[in-house]
């Protein structure tokens, strides 16, 4: 099992929290390594999240959820 986190956009502030704007799979579908899963946003800061590796994906948060940067936002089994 792999966690995805939700990435640092603001090493500065840490404990900032960002929000995931959109998700580009769903739960339970099987993603490649690299595959673009997500775009996230810190402060007017927007990032994608691509897949660390392959296998399926379980999402641990909803579009429009406001997560802590660092924390998991799915697992890839």
């Amino acid at each position: 099992m792999t966690e995805v986190p939700f990435p640092a956009l603001d090493e500065t502030r840490p404990d900032v929290e960002g929000l995931l704007a959109t998700w580009y799979v769903a739960d339970g579908e099987t993603v490649a390594a690299g595959q673009l899963l997500a775009d996230v946003q810190v402060d007017k800061v927007d990032a994608e999240v691509t897949a660390p590796g392959g296998g399926t994906i379980h999402l641990l948060v909803g579009e429009g959820d406001e997560i802590r940067q660092g924390s998991p936002i799915a697992r890839i089994e």
